[in-house]
């Protein structure tokens, strides 16, 4: 077999999981974001994808197979072009010989949309649900971490079509189940989590998390197991506001405190009686800028994906279908629209339009007010001046009151949860590996796919869509379950189950005992790997630690005994078993493990 495997870590490798796959031979870097999956690595991934085709075909999904290259035309119906091409830009888009504009699949919303507007006429025909396992192509800006984030991966996404809301409710049910089921066969350890839709839209999502420390994404839970969600949705109780120390409304020379931490020292106050103005600018897709100011209490943050969800909110006042971008302008992007120098660090919730000149933005900012600040009494902000600052202001007194009040701030570890105010947010690293959304009719309506229902009238079909990172998944488990040996594959998902170390191949004994365990095993279906190389043993003991297979069979000096020594990979459990009780013992753990 193709088995090369190396005494040293690659340079490119960061996190334990994608140094072990490159070392053992799993995969090779072909370029960036770019990798070969080599035979060990495609057995896994295999097997991956046969508990999620199993686990999917039990709840009534179909299997299909849709095509990797996609006319832009679809992307433009459904407004995404832009976002995915330039927003994102996580999309491989080109023109072909006839100048035609088409992309690598990032994923396949339009696509399967417009074989549903095609082909579904009749309440009838519903629920419907298909899905397909291929591979998708993302230019991700940092590719890193091995298949964790790369530019080609492999992903299950399958995409259900209903008549109403309901009927998509019991999917998504459906789906949650099996793809905890998915994960449990495949032996990882993960947490279900509240998530943000994204640019894939929708209402309700939730995404699966393997946890490990590498893990990209922040999870806050609680310990009652009643709550837990990415940092991204996360929300909680803030601190109590402590009283603010001033109640007479005056303008106050505030000399080198731009920061809160600087003003609250200054004043000698709680950061709590602070109201803090962030300015933002977002771009819509009609590519008109606005810039929105954020009201928030001075000891929380700005959570951007949530301020982002409001924006997108918006888009329709503007004109626009959707949100390009989000970003806080800087002094180059304040050249183009500032008509004079911001008063940065001293900016009110009541800063002047008339900062605001050119063609290509709103003349006036969209004013939003954080849930923790509406209702602060007596508090600090600034005087929109620099080194000036008012204390003692109050809402519809001092100030008017923002029109648009939001929950963007983010939660943080500690805070009191909402459903009980006595657990208290834990947080713990996780690497999504699964992802399930509620789309509803986003992409049905732009798209104008409809049936007709019960009434003869025609609808727009009621969408849900479901996605697992087939090959992301197989490294995830790797990083939660390794030693400083190598990895340590779950029975479920192990290249092979058992492989059989010959210490000395020129003993005849030893090589016809392995042998005949090599033979027996497999025909019984349990995958057997003999290692019958002419190396020394410590290499292949070190080699069979490295690749992680479930179970080491030995034919060493315990032969004499009729005896061969088999260990355990994950508990490093080593006994000397008769050599004709090994087969049914191997069997008995494997179909055990496997359930």
């Amino acid at each position: 077999m193709l088995l090369v495997t190396l005494r040293e870590d690659s340079a490119e490798a960061v996190i334990p999981s994608h140094k072990l796959l490159l070392r053992a031979g799993y995969i090779r870097r072909i370029g960036s974001g770019v990798y070969a999956y080599l035979p060990l690595m495609w057995r896994v991934l295999q097997k991956v994808s046969q508990i999620v085709r199993e686990e999917m075909n039990a709840t009534g999904a179909q299997e299909c197979l849709l095509p990797q290259l996609q006319p832009s035309e679809l992307w433009q119906e459904s407004g995404r072009w832009d976002t995915y091409t330039k927003a994102e830009g996580i999309m491989f888009a080109f023109a072909d010989r006839q100048g035609r504009n088409v992309a690598m699949g990032p994923t396949h919303e339009e696509v399967i949309t417009a074989i549903a507007r095609d082909m579904v006429r009749s309440y009838r025909q519903l629920p419907l649900h298909l899905y397909q396992i291929q591979n998708k192509f993302r230019d991700e800006i940092r590719p890193r971490f091995g298949l964790l984030r790369g530019r080609e991966f492999i992903m299950k996404d399958g995409y259900s079509f209903h008549t109403d809301p309901e009927s998509l409710k019991e999917t998504y049910q459906d789906m949650d189940k099996a793809y905890r089921r998915m994960l449990e066969r495949s032996g990882a350890e993960y947490r279900a989590v509240e998530a943000d839709s994204g640019a894939i839209g929708g209402s309700g999502s939730q995404e699966f998390m393997v946890l490990a420390e590498a893990g990209e994404d922040e999870v806050l839970y609680t310990e009652d197991g009643q709550y837990a969600a990415n940092v991204e949705k996360a929300i909680s109780l803030p601190p109590d506001a402590e009283t603010s120390p001033f109640s007479q409304y005056e303008k106050r020379e505030t000399p080198n405190t731009p920061t809160i931490a600087s003003l609250a020292k200054f004043l000698k106050c709680p950061p709590t009686a602070i109201v803090k103005n962030v300015l933002y600018e977002a771009v819509y897709d009609n590519n008109k800028a606005v810039l929105v100011i954020v009201s928030i209490r001075g000891d929380q943050d700005v959570n951007e994906v949530k301020l982002q969800n409001e924006m997108a909110k918006l888009a329709p006042s503007f004109e626009a279908k959707g949100l390009l971008e989000l970003t806080v302008p800087d002094a180059e992007a304040q050249k183009k629209w500032a008509a004079k120098p911001l008063p940065l660090g001293y900016m009110g919730p009541d800063l002047s339009d008339d900062f605001i000149s050119g063609k290509e933005i709103h003349p006036q900012f969209v004013r939003m007010v954080d849930e923790t600040a509406v209702d602060l009494e007596n508090f600090v902000t600034g005087a929109n001046e620099t080194d000036y600052h008012v204390v003692g202001a109050n809402w519809d007194k001092d100030f008017k009151k923002p029109g648009i009040v939001v929950d963007v701030r983010t939660a943080m570890v500690g805070d009191r949860a909402v459903h009980d105010n006595s657990q208290t947010l834990q947080t713990a690293r996780g690497i999504e590996v699964g992802h399930i959304f509620q789309l509803g009719t986003k992409y049905s309506e732009a798209m104008g796919a409809t049936y007709t229902n019960e009434n003869g009238e025609e609808v727009p079909l009621v969408m849900g869509c479901y996605g697992v990172g087939v090959s992301r998944l197989a490294q995830a488990v790797v990083e939660q379950s390794h030693d400083k040996d190598g990895i340590i594959w779950p029975v479920a998902i192990a290249p092979y189950h058992v492989i059989i170390v010959v210490p000395n191949v020129s003993d005849d004994k030893a090589m016809n005992a392995a042998q005949s365990l090599y033979d027996e095993l497999n025909a019984l279906g349990i995958e057997t790997l003999l290692d019958d190389r002419d190396e020394r043993a410590g290499v292949k003991f070190k080699d069979a630690d490295l690749l992680g297979i479930p179970y080491r069979i030995v034919t060493g000096r315990s032969l004499k005994q009729g005896k061969v020594e088999v260990v355990q990979r994950a508990t490093k459990e080593a006994q000397d078993i008769a050599l004709d009780e090994v087969i049914t013992t191997l069997k008995q753990w494997v179909d055990e493990a496997i359930g």
